[in-house]
């Protein structure tokens, strides 16, 4: 099968994941696509085939050479975004992409444009895949599944590429955070990993955010507004100063490159009660703590004007992988001429995100992030171009080559 039809087929597979869940894997359309995946990896005669009752596929391709080698690893991940449903891709290819925009609905009036999205100029003359615009496309990160399984192929149909012990796994539940909670690190076995899970073409990241997430809880008193004056004392206000005492600048819309944020992702309340759910992001420590202890400054503040009226809970997320990755130079070097020998321009640019990579890295298995394809992720704008997938399993391939 080639890379397109293997992402074609897996995209077919349903498997959102849910933040509110509290199992592993937060949803079980997850382990269909991961039993089709055993399935498949046990016909190619792989060995050292597992598969748990959380959803966690790995296997091995076993060395062809006596030579000790390192033992390097392939990771992605079965899960879609919650932000869209993944359920009844409608995929279509655009043969030969002329620059111009790109229809997905025209019922719907929905349109793929270089206006909004100029990159897609990038890629004049490629063949891109897309959606109908009524659900999300799944290249993040089915496209990163099809490039490992589609490099294994390959690898296996051409023995005179000597190479050592090469471990691949998909797991479970990256879009929610919990891609890693259940990943045995000691059972998987390598030196170090790469995660098939970033964008455009040529992408390697090995520095991601320090990540938090925040709540804020607001408790109100309320009386009736009649009466209210010298008494009331209204959440859904005091919910609003809070919000209003983070610097406006600092938000996701107006950062970029290394800049940090705080990101108001939820909001509700009343006069009685209201709360506020934040993430926090920076990709230095240091800054980092100082937009914690910003917000448990605000509170107190906030707690003397209105007594015991808030409540913060901060929850740490994922490190920055860097301090980890670093050290270990050859890792990153390693990729860097494995693209540059498959025809591919590296860019090494930090992520503005998280990756199951990051905790991977601090959990002992060093996993910078290669490059998938796709773009737009987690909506119905997402599209993959067909040569982006193909040299990703170039880069696969060389990465396993060039490990002498």
């Amino acid at each position: 099968m080639t890379v397109t039809e293997r992402f074609l087929k897996y995209i077919s597979f349903d498997t959102q994941s849910d933040e509110k869940a509290d199992t592993t894997p937060s949803t079980e359309k997850q382990m269909l696509l991961a039993q089709v995946l055993k399935s498949e990896v046990e016909a190619l005669g792989l060995t050292e085939i597992s598969l748990d009752k959380h959803a966690y596929l790995m296997a091995t391709l076993p060395a062809n050479t006596d030579k000790k080698l390192p033992v390097i690893g392939f990771i992605a991940h079965l899960d879609t975004s919650p932000d869209m449903s993944g359920a009844n891709v409608k995929p279509k290819i655009v043969k030969h992409y002329d620059g111009k925009d790109i229809v997905l609905n025209e019922k719907e009036n929905i349109v793929l444009s270089p206006e909004m999205f100029p990159e897609l100029l990038r890629h004049r003359g490629e063949d891109i895949i897309v959606t109908d615009g009524t659900t999300l496309l799944g290249a993040d990160d089915k496209a990163g599944i099809a490039e490992i399984m589609t490099a294994v192929q390959y690898l296996i149909d051409h023995p005179e590429i000597k190479h050592g012990k090469i471990r691949i796994a998909f797991n479970p539940d990256e879009e929610i955070g919990m891609g890693t909670s259940k990943f045995d690190v000691e059972k998987f076995g390598c030196d170090w990993a790469y995660t098939m899970d970033g964008s455009e073409a040529g992408e390697l990241e090995y520095e991601n955010f320090n990540a938090a997430a925040a709540k804020v809880k607001i408790k109100g008193l309320n009386v009736h507004p009649g009466y209210a004056k010298n008494k009331m004392r209204n959440a859904g206000l005091i919910a609003v100063q809070f919000a209003g005492m983070l610097p406006p600048q600092e938000r996701p819309e107006h950062t970029e490159g290394y800049e940090g944020f705080f990101h108001l992702t939820g909001m509700n309340g009343t006069v009685e009660e209201a709360e506020l759910s934040y993430i926090i992001r920076d990709h230095d420590a240091t800054k980092f703590e100082r937009r914690l202890k910003q917000l448990e400054e605000i509170t107190r503040y906030l707690n003397t004007v209105y007594p015991d009226a808030i409540q913060l809970e901060i929850k740490q997320q994922y490190r920055n992988m860097r301090e980890i990755v670093e050290p270990q130079k050859h890792i990153i070097d390693l990729a860097v001429h494995a693209m540059k020998e498959a025809c591919v321009t590296p860019v090494v640019r930090p992520i503005r995100g998280g990756t199951d990579g990051a905790q991977l890295s601090f959990k002992g298995l060093p996993c910078p992030n290669i490059f998938a394809g796709g773009l737009n992720f987690h909506g119905r704008y997402e599209w993959i171009p067909v040569q982006s997938m193909e040299k990703a399993v170039r880069v696969i391939v060389k990465i396993v080559e060039l490990n002498k």
